[in-house]
């Protein structure tokens, strides 16, 4: 309500000068003393009081009920049949159908639909209703728009309205992680979340076990709370069977789940054949029958499952890089990845910055370790093939990312900058060949796009406070979901110009790749040759060491002495050379010459020649007799003077 209040002032006032005069001061109210009310009377010196002239105003706030949603479904079944046939039995429907085909009705109007349909088809060939006639200008827009992401969704498992409905399931004021996130293979608008807590003796003995399965056009409630023995730390979705999801427990075991039977999990693995840490990742396999699944663990091990039979795993790989195949050599698995373009071969992410690529149908355990990658300083948090082009990968861990060619072993062909936060997750487009996403302990999200730039991502987006721990692209590679450290989901829709196949991309993206591998093979040849040339060096160094007798201090001391008498030796022959030559200088009717003194340390006007005397104390007594032999020689050169 709007309070409007009007000031009047007649006409003849308006520019009428104000004027002052002195008069006498004037009572207009008196209010005589109340002597009942003296008593009660305070002095108070000095007075302060406060108007406030302003009118009073109220603020009221009002929240409208949440609209609750539940999804049904419908089962549609056969109908159209009289009350007195039955559908399911065969003779009764055919028996009826002659019946009916014979009437002449039926005959009438079938002629009459089919005149209808035939004109309705021979309409849709001519004209093509759904045709874009714009899609080249939508396309050029597109190439032109900035790189840049929106949050269309915010999943939290401790919302208000949540807290209520799983008070007595999940009470816990501890947050635990979203450590994985995987989405449903058909539809794409269902999130299967795994939450545990991954940090050392951090659980509480009330924390809640509970994962949850998210449908994203209500994302207030869960669809399905799965309920596992052991909180899960990966889940994956069968991509053959949309109702089954294997899950890999904090404690070891294996467990599946079928929607249609509730949370509960069908089978679980027992303890004894399970793995003893927890299982960091769990990948289906390409199989006929859909069913059979392999999950690695910080324990070392890679094992092969068949849900049907979850009692025992059917194989068993030991990551022992010496290929002795003993776990105490293991190393930790901390991802896996799995290529069904190629059924037989998976590679393995370690605790100790060490990639292991495996072939599974190789004869002897030994064997199945093919090779290894060794570039980052810390575990290696994410490994992922390119859907493009399968011989490259990508790992992330310490503070870069890393693409690799399965050609060059000993580094990568490509890497980002050092980061000031650690990363914790990446994965490649899913449409784009040069472009992929990484998340960091910072809470930011990076799109990287390496034909565009390499030295900076080209979109940072900040999603939260807290780290981000996990992360997951929809098959359409338009919407990616994080995993945050404090168990919130955010779902971000990536803007077209980075979801968007470009012009030639593949083929730059091929020569980028080819040439950066090329690169790199040169340098692995460079840094070898020069590794077998300081290696034969330092053989070569070692044989002369040994051929080389030892000597005793005994007889390094009498070594020393020798060659000291030696150089006094010399030194006095050829003093006593100079001395010669000086007196055949003063023979009458030749010129005087002056006598030339050649140090054995510097250079003198005759031949001087240099000694070195290995023995320090031998050098300080070589010094002093020549100081005091050149003492000599300038008394030598006084006499003569005061003779001539």
């Amino acid at each position: 309500m709007e309070i409007i209040y009007v000031y009047t002032r007649k006409r003849s006032e308006f520019g009428r000068p104000c004027s002052f005069s002195d008069r006498p001061a004037k009572v207009n109210v008196d209010i005589p003393p109340d002597p009942s009310m003296a008593s009660e009377f305070i002095l108070r010196n000095p007075v302060d009081s406060y108007v406030q002239h302003t009118s009073d105003m109220s603020e009221h706030e009002v929240n409208t009920e949440r609209v609750e949603v539940e999804s049904r479904g419908v089962n549609h079944v056969e109908g159209g049949w009289p009350k007195d046939i039955n559908p399911q039995e065969v003779e009764q429907t055919i028996r009826f159908r002659k019946k009916v085909e014979k009437d002449e009705h039926y005959i009438n109007t079938i002629t009459h639909l089919g005149t209808l349909m035939e004109h309705c088809v021979k309409q849709n060939n001519a004209i093509n209703i759904y045709e874009e006639y714009f899609g080249e200008e939508e396309v050029a827009e597109a190439e032109d728009e900035p790189p840049s992401a929106k949050t269309i969704n915010v999943i939290s498992k401790l919302t208000s309205f949540f807290n209520v409905l799983l008070s007595k399931r999940d009470p816990n004021v501890t947050k635990r992680t979203a450590t994985h996130l995987s989405w449903h293979p058909d539809t794409c608008k269902k999130l299967a979340v795994a939450y545990s807590s991954l940090e050392f003796q951090q659980n509480t003995k009330d924390m809640s076990f509970d994962s949850y399965i998210w449908d994203l056009e209500n994302p207030n409630k869960p669809e399905l709370v799965l309920k596992p023995s052991s909180p899960l730390v990966s889940l994956e979705y069968n991509p053959k069977d949309s109702h089954v999801l294997v899950g890999g427990c904090y404690n070891g075991q294996m467990a599946y789940w079928d929607t249609r039977r509730g949370g509960l999990p069908v089978e679980v693995s027992t303890v004894e054949v399970s793995h003893r840490d927890p299982v960091y990742g769990a990948i289906w396999l390409q199989s006929k029958t859909g069913t059979e699944c392999f999950s690695a663990s910080t324990d070392g091990q890679v094992l092969w499952w068949d849900i049907r039979k979850l009692s025992e795993p059917t194989e068993m790989l030991v990551l022992d890089v010496t290929r002795k195949g003993l776990l105490e050599n293991a190393l930790g698995a901390v991802t896996l990845e799995f290529e069904p373009t190629m059924p037989t071969k998976f590679m393995v992410g370690t605790e100790q910055g060490i990639v292991i690529a495996c072939n599974r149908k190789a004869k002897t355990p030994p064997e199945k370790i093919t090779s290894t990658y060794s570039g980052h300083h810390g575990p290696v948090y994410a490994l992922a093939r390119n859907p493009f082009y399968p011989k490259i990968f990508l790992t992330v861990g310490d503070w870069t990312a890393r693409i690799w060619s399965e050609e060059t072993k000993e580094s990568s062909i490509m890497w980002t900058k050092y980061h000031l936060s650690y990363l914790t997750d990446g994965c490649w487009s899913t449409v784009r060949p040069a472009v992929f996403f990484t998340t960091r302990s910072d809470g930011t999200l990076d799109v990287w796009d390496f034909l565009f730039k390499q030295n900076d991502p080209s979109l940072s987006l900040k999603v939260c406070d807290e780290p981000l721990s996990s992360l997951r692209l929809q098959d359409n590679g338009c919407v990616v979901g994080c995993g945050s450290k404090l168990g919130t989901v955010t779902l971000l829709e990536i803007s077209s110009g980075l979801c968007t196949l470009q012009r030639n991309e593949k083929t730059l993206a091929t020569a980028m790749f080819e040439r950066e591998t090329k690169r790199e093979k040169i340098l692995e040849a460079r840094h070898r040759e020069l590794r077998l040339k300081e290696r034969a060096r330092s053989e070569a160094q070692e044989t002369e060491v040994e051929e080389k007798p030892v000597e005793s201090p005994h007889e390094v001391l009498n070594r020393a002495r020798r060659e000291f008498f030696e150089v006094i030796e010399v030194e006095l022959q050829r003093r006593a050379q100079a001395e010669t030559q000086c007196l055949r200088g003063k023979v009458p009717g030749m010129g005087r010459t002056q006598p030339q003194h050649s140090l054995p340390w510097g250079r003198g006007h005759g031949s001087a020649s240099v000694f070195q005397v290995k023995d320090r104390a031998g050098e300080e007594a070589a010094a002093q007799g020549e100081e005091s032999q050149l003492l000599k020689d300038k008394e030598e050169e006084e006499e003569e003077k005061d003779a001539a």
